[in-house]
């Protein structure tokens, strides 16, 4: 009994982390509940990109999505589709303008020599940043742009000051020239910043929006939006609240089920089913899970088979009443003998979502996700939880009241009696 009683503070300790993650921590929810833009792109071959290859896909995919990181909206979508297109989620941004000038631009850096009345390309450019930053000209107080070499850019930009001691460097984004500073002396601290040039300097935005490019990195291959779509932030509500009421009618209709079916045993596995709940929330929101339509269809089904789990064991629980079985035997013999069809059960379940989750589409792959971690908490829920609370709540008694669980007192009474019988032949060595 007292390796119960720590069992069952651990599972109020754990309820109670669980209710402090939800409180605490935000939800994240996908492009159909919060609104935002959905853009299709596609890779455009070029003069030195001749052919839309894998290798190329996967980074342009790569570089879109550090590009859609580097915004700060997070729980963003870059998925594959087809060959040679991208599909794009970007949520709680509606303004399709906005996101596609922020992914179609080409954020390419150049250091360039002076020749002749004009420049040329040195071999420097933005693939060899590490980083950049938003700083500030402490003399005239307008915004640049800080820059941070890697180990091998910051040799070229060595080498190159020492060059053009004496002369001017320009330094060309996207193709426009942004500053041309004398070069005074050789630099060999892997540092450089950028101006405004002839302006009054950077606004922050703009320097900003060039910090964000410059790390976000070069797109390896031109890729034009084919199609564009605003989702409303007014029907993600809408869906949010049908989610709630829909969920709140399923929880409820089956709790009212497992009472009135099972009696005590139902009103216990009410208790294990909010824990549950409980817990599989605060999982999603620790991972973070992306909460989706299709995510909350997930949740609610694994709230199904959770309760399916309780009802195999109090079925088995049943039948060992009805054998004769004493309580507390009849308990453990319940969960023993439904844990094997509990197990396989599940086990098949997460297998399939497995492999709904490597193959399916952004809206499968949220389900499966979500009935992942539902099943995998529902057994532990069903064999831990429930059966903790059985054990606390009738511990070693006797059956004296077949209704609480659901049975007629005729079934236990003709258990008992042949049960007894059985005992008394035994004794004379009669064997049925």
């Amino acid at each position: 009994m007292k390796n119960k009683l720590i069992l069952f503070w651990i599972i109020i300790a754990i309820t109670i982390a669980s209710i402090a993650v939800i409180i605490k921590k935000p939800t994240s929810l996908g492009l159909d509940l919060v609104g935002g833009s959905r853009l299709m792109l596609e890779a455009q071959t070029s003069d030195v990109i001749k052919e839309i290859t894998p290798d190329v896909m996967d980074s342009l995919q790569y570089a879109i999505e550090k590009r859609v990181n580097a915004m700060g909206v997070g729980e963003t979508i870059v998925q594959r589709v087809g060959q040679k297109r991208l599909l794009v989620e970007i949520p709680s941004i509606t303004d399709t303008a906005k996101a596609k000038e922020f992914i179609g631009q080409t954020a390419q850096l150049e250091f360039k020599r002076p020749k002749g009345n004009g420049w040329e390309s040195t071999g420097l450019t933005g693939n060899d940043l590490r980083k950049s930053l938003v700083g500030s000209n402490p003399t005239s107080g307008e915004w640049i742009v800080e820059l941070e070499f890697t180990t091998e850019g910051a040799k070229k930009f060595s080498d190159l000051t020492k060059e053009l001691t004496g002369k001017e460097m320009a330094i060309f984004f996207n193709g426009q020239l942004q500053s041309a500073p004398r070069v005074n002396e050789q630099i060999s601290g892997g540092r450089a910043q950028i101006s405004g040039g002839g302006k009054q300097g950077f606004e922050y935005q703009e320097a900003k929006e060039m910090v964000d490019l410059l790390n976000a990195g070069a797109l390896p291959v031109g890729a034009e939006i084919i199609q564009e779509e605003s989702v409303g932030a007014t029907l993600g509500q809408d869906s949010i609240n049908k989610s709630k009421v829909a969920g709140m009618i399923g929880i409820g209709a089956v709790m009212l089920f497992m009472i009135l079916y099972y009696r005590v045993l139902g009103i216990i596995s009410c208790f294990a089913l909010v824990i549950y709940a409980l817990m599989n929330f605060a999982v999603y929101k620790i991972i973070p899970v992306t909460l989706t339509l299709t995510g909350i269809a997930g949740f609610i089904l694994s709230i199904g088979m959770a309760i399916d789990a309780n009802i195999l064991i109090f079925e088995r629980t049943k039948e060992e009443l009805k054998m004769g079985r004493t309580l507390f035997t009849a308990i453990n013999s319940g969960f023993d003998r439904a844990f094997t069809s509990i197990f396989d059960s599940n086990v098949s379940t997460i297998i399939t979502c497995l492999i709904l989750y490597y193959f399916g589409a952004s809206m499968v792959k949220g389900f499966a996700l979500t009935l992942i971690i539902g099943v995998a908490l529902s057994m532990f829920s069903a064999i831990t939880i429930t059966k903790n609370f059985m054990h606390l709540t009738f511990g070693s008694k006797e059956m004296k009241y077949p209704e609480m669980f659901g049975l007629k007192k005729e079934e236990i009474e003709n258990a008992f009696v042949a049960t007894e019988t059985k005992r008394e032949k035994a004794k004379f060595g009669v064997l049925d």
